[in-house]
């Protein structure tokens, strides 16, 4: 009897990325061409490949930052009856927006706060828009953030004033507080200390034990041998026929 196999989430086919360089007459400059992949619950699919093949911006397409020029991205939508599959390319503006408040999560390298926001209220606001209470929220945002080892007295300051590694670990709460059943990860250990990676290498084990799909870039190879379940090497488009 064969073992069930975990829910995929992400579906990939074909996927293709051309940018037009307007100001410089047009040149079209191909950074993805035929990408196939899929990503299941509890999988950490990390994106690999030297600089320059397109790693950002595949993460910029699945979350809709970018449109594909060709191929599919699929995306399951575990918060509605029977957890219908959505077409990345063709949903609207609104759909979009309901998937990354309850399906897909991004921590991108830079933390985009709004101003004069604390750190606490940023890290707790994904969760309130999942629906749960202020309270909850709050705790749940001070828990990470203590365990990211933010000192407490920043908590209600704005992360605008706050080091890159403090930034950066703000941005980590923010991402996993959401539960996302997919979370991108852009190079999210890449300020951080030793002790602070090991932090992220620990909540990325256990957002992976949750059964959450996990796909990100990590040039850090002890993070990334910690956290890999499997690789997707990356190509230079131009170099493929």
């Amino acid at each position: 009897m064969h073992a069930e196999q975990p829910q995929k989430l992400v579906e990939v086919r074909g996927l293709g990325k051309m940018f037009t360089l307007h100001n410089q007459g047009g040149i079209r400059l191909p950074v993805l061409r035929a990408i196939d992949f899929d990503a299941a619950r509890g999988e950490c699919l990390v994106l690999s490949g030297p600089s320059g093949t397109g790693k950002s911006t595949l993460l910029r397409c699945l979350y809709g930052n970018y449109l594909a020029t060709e191929g599919s991205i699929r995306l399951r939508d575990t918060s509605a009856d029977g957890a219908p599959w959505v077409e990345l390319g063709h949903a609207s503006e609104q759909r979009v927006l309901q998937l990354r408040r309850d399906v897909i999560g991004y921590v991108s390298q830079f933390l985009r706060a709004i101003p004069r926001v604390g750190a606490l209220d940023v890290v707790a606001d994904p969760l309130r828009q999942r629906g749960a209470g202020e309270g909850e929220a709050r705790a749940r945002a001070a828990e990470l953030l203590a365990r990211l080892n933010l000192p407490r007295r920043l908590w209600d300051l704005p992360p605008a004033t706050f080091s890159g590694g403090e930034q950066q670990r703000v941005n980590i709460a923010r991402g996993l507080i959401g539960g996302h059943p997919v979370l991108l990860l852009d190079e999210p250990t890449a300020s951080l200390d030793p002790e602070n990676r090991a932090v992220v290498v620990a909540l990325i084990r256990e957002a992976l034990a949750e059964g959450r799909a996990l796909i990100g870039i990590f040039h850090d190879e002890a993070v990334r041998d910690a956290v890999a379940t499997r690789l997707l090497p990356l190509h230079p488009a131009t170099a493929l026929a």
